[in-house]
């Protein structure tokens, strides 16, 4: 008898899902500082953009959530 691969098991089906994870991560950081009317610089942006730790983006997340300046994402990294 053979297994079934189901898709959603496949380790491809899981890179995918984590990196729609990641990439809806720095979607958020962006609009809840875009929500506060939080100006984001460029150079900000493409930090958010560029990090593929979903770890990191989460304690980002939560900076954001009472940051002043996009730039108080990053203190202490």
């Amino acid at each position: 008898m053979t297994a079934i691969q189901y898709f959603w098991r496949h380790p491809l089906a899981e890179q995918v899902r984590e990196e729609g994870r990641i990439e809806d991560r720095r979607e958020m950081i962006l609009r809840i500082l875009e929500w506060r009317s939080v100006p984001v610089t460029d150079a900000v942006r493409e930090r958010v953009n560029a990090c593929a730790d979903l770890d990191q983006l989460e304690v980002w997340a939560q900076r954001a959530v009472h940051a002043t300046d996009a730039a108080e994402l990053f203190a202490g990294d």
